[in-house]
This record gives structure tokens, C-alpha cells and sequence, in this order.
């Protein structure tokens, strides 16, 4: 008889990404027992830089058409209230977004895996674009136009947000489980809403090559979206009852690309208008639909950020409309939405002072443990994993 030949032994690898057990017990053992600021924070946290940030561009605005707008000087009696709160809260949001990022480096370093799970997530890799489109808000409405250096920092905030355009819509098209009308929910127009930003903010530069590059991406998905979303509104199945604000993300997208194609072609001019009125139908729609924010409402959540800067794209809008109108009835839209859109940010802004605790908290109000049955089970009950990327745990 022959020698037996000793066979080696076989490997079984699973990827991780392609087991949803796996994926789960491993980011479940990074948050037990030690739980950090790095662990609960994440990429939806960028919400508060995005309203910061349209605030800024909102005071900016009212700064430049003060002594061109009658109705505005006769409110506020002052021309250099705007010019101050525009000066302030610019620098205010410099060291908020500052800080933002620094800690999401630091989770990206320590934390990799958490960011893996955001990144491969349907509704947490939208979020991923929210510290790009943050920057590129705060470079647009930067103070010192006199340095040189600022316009060409359009790049570093650009091209990260191509890259994630190449992997999200690439997998909405060629990956089966990854097509748009499987993953489509309300947070996906964040993708578009980048591209409509940096459209805007390369126009505003002078460079119009760029922009129309990046608002030909940005409204063509757009319009995929906004059809697939649309046909199936039934989104609230999606979306957690808490994170419903993100419905607000519908007045965003169409009001950001009035913006850009106007900073484009240089005049608020037919298609503008259209966007805007289109914008302003979708938020009378919300509005007149409280009941679906109720349960939202119950309990303060980071994603109530998401009821301030798709507000404030509104007001933006509104007072480019106006500009070109000229009429009591567009200074009067323009009035009443940007007195909304500061009291909405000003009363979000007040209530995450007061639950600090809610936004970053130290314990796991689910009590999950390491142990896979404990996680699955909350898994399948809670959807674990959408909770935790979206800011619920």
C-alpha cells in the first residue's frame, strides 16, 4: 500500500461584506463594551455642517441685494446686520465642519471597519458625499476672494465626490443587487445634490466647462431618482420612522439646481424658474403632510438637521427668483421663506445644544452584545445596521 499523501488544509474564507453575520458580529464587536465618540459618530453627522453652510451663503446673499431689495432694508433697518451674521456664522462653520472632519479622519483610522459598513450600506454611502458638498458650501461663500489659492482647492473637493459618483451610480446600473429601484430611498439625492453644488460653485468661479460637466451628471440622475422615487413613494418603508426628514431632501435637489444652472447660464432664466416652482411645490407637499413627521418628532435625532439646509436651498432659490422678478410677490415669497429657513435653523440649532447626550451617547440603548444570536436577533427585529449607520444607536 502507498503512503497516504498529507493533504493541506482548506481555507474557508467569508468575505465579510458578502455575509451579512459576519458584517454584523464584527461591527458589533467594535461598539461592545468600549464604546467611543468615534464608534456612535458617522458621516450623517455632516447634516449640521450642510445647514451651517447654506446658512452662511443665505446671509451672504442678503448682504449683496440689501440696497437692491427695499423690502429687506426696511425689515432688518440695518445694512450691516446681515454683512456681521454672515462674518460670524462663516467662521462658526469653519470650526464646526473643522471638527467634523477631524473626527471622522480619526474614525477613519481607528474605526476603518464602521466606515466599511457606512460605505456599503445603501442609505450610509449617501452621506459619504455630505463633508464634500460642506467644503465646497464654505468655499463658495469664502470672505477673502482676494487669495488665489482658494479656487483651485475645487479639485480636492471634487473629485472625491466623482469617486463616489463612479461607485454609486455604476452599481446602480451593473450590480443586480445594487439597482436603483432596489436601493432607491429619499437619501440617495444627496449623490445629485453634490453634483449640483459643485456645478454651482465651479460657475460662480468662472469656470462654466466644469460646471456644466458637473450639472449634466447631477440633473440627468436626478431625474432617474426623482422618476424611481416618485413610482414608488411608499418610501417610509425604507426610511426609519426617525430619519423621516429626510423627505425634506426632495426641496433640495430641485432648488440646488436652479441654483447651478443659474450661476451658469448667468441669469435666472426659464428653466431656474421652473426648478424653483417645481421645489416650492414639493415643500408645500411636505408641508401640508405633518402627520408623516409625527413619530420623527417624538424624540430629537440628528436627522432633524435635515429640515434646515433643504429649507435654506429654498430660500436660496427664492431670492435669486426674486432678484430677477422684481415684484411684491416675489419679495414677499423671498421674505417669508428665509425668515423660515433662520427659525427652523435657529430651533434645531437650540435643541441639539440642549440633547448633546442624544447626538453622541455613551451607551447602546439596544443593549447589543457581541454575541451573534443576541446581534442577529436584533438584526432581524430592528434592521441593526441601518440604525447604526443613520444615527438611531
Amino acid at each position: 500500500m502507498g503512503e497516504e499523501v498529507p493533504q493541506s488544509p482548506i481555507a474557508i474564507v467569508i468575505d465579510p461584506l458578502s455575509n451579512p453575520t459576519v458584517l454584523y458580529q464584527n461591527v458589533a464587536k467594535e461598539l461592545a463594551p468600549s464604546s467611543s465618540i468615534l464608534t456612535r459618530f458617522h458621516a450623517g453627522y455632516f447634516r449640521i455642517s450642510l445647514s451651517f453652510g447654506s446658512q452662511v451663503l443665505l446671509w451672504k446673499t442678503l448682504s449683496q441685494h440689501i440696497d437692491e431689495t427695499r423690502a429687506i432694508h426696511n425689515i432688518l433697518h440695518t445694512q450691516t446686520l446681515p454683512t456681521i451674521t454672515f462674518l460670524l456664522l462663516w467662521w462658526l462653520t469653519l470650526c464646526t465642519l473643522s471638527l467634523l472632519s477631524c473626527l471622522y479622519i480619526l474614525r477613519c483610522i481607528f474605526h476603518f471597519r464602521l466606515v466599511k459598513a457606512e460605505f456599503w450600506h445603501h442609505m450610509g454611502v449617501n452621506y459619504l458625499f455630505t463633508p464634500w458638498i460642506s467644503w465646497l458650501l464654505l468655499l463658495q461663500s469664502i470672505p477673502f476672494q482676494h487669495l488665489k489659492i482658494f479656487p483651485y482647492s475645487w479639485w480636492i473637493f471634487v473629485i472625491p465626490v466623482v469617486m463616489l459618483d463612479v461607485k454609486v451610480y455604476g452599481q446602480w446600473f451593473t450590480t443586480e443587487k445594487r439597482f436603483l429601484s432596489m436601493v432607491a430611498n429619499p437619501s440617495s439625492q444627496i449623490s445629485v445634490i453634490g453634483n449640483l453644488v459643485g456645478a454651482w460653485v465651479a460657475a460662480q468661479m468662472g469656470w462654466k466647462e466644469s460646471g456644466v460637466c458637473m450639472f449634466t451628471l447631477g440633473l440627468t440622475h436626478y431625474l432617474v431618482v426623482f422618476i424611481t422615487l416618485y413610482q414608488r413613494l411608499s418610501g417610509s418603508n425604507q426610511v426609519p420612522a426617525r430619519l423621516r426628514p429626510v423627505f425634506f431632501l426632495f426641496v433640495a435637489a430641485p432648488s440646488a439646481a436652479s441654483l447651478a444652472w443659474s450661476s451658469i447660464s448667468g441669469s435666472f432664466d426659464t428653466p431656474c424658474k421652473m426648478l424653483f416652482y417645481l421645489s416650492l411645490f414639493l415643500f408645500t407637499s411636505l408641508i401640508c403632510r405633518p402627520t408623516l413627521f409625527k413619530k420623527s418628532m417624538k424624540k430629537f435625532n440628528v436627522a432633524w438637521w435635515a429640515y434646515s439646509f433643504p429649507l435654506t436651498f429654498l430660500a436660496l432659490a427664492s431670492a435669486e427668483y426674486a432678484q430677477e422678478v422684481k415684484g411684491a410677490v416675489a419679495n414677499g415669497l423671498m421674505l417669508i421663506l428665509s425668515a423660515l429657513s433662520v427659525l427652523v435653523f435657529l430651533v434645531v440649532m437650540v435643541f441639539s445644544a440642549i440633547n448633546t447626550d442624544v447626538l453622541l451617547r455613551e451607551k447602546d440603548p439596544a443593549g447589543l452584545d457581541s454575541s451573534g444570536d443576541q446581534l442577529m436577533y436584533e438584526y432581524k427585529t430592528f434592521n441593526f445596521l441601518d440604525h447604526l449607520v443613520l444615527g438611531d444607536i
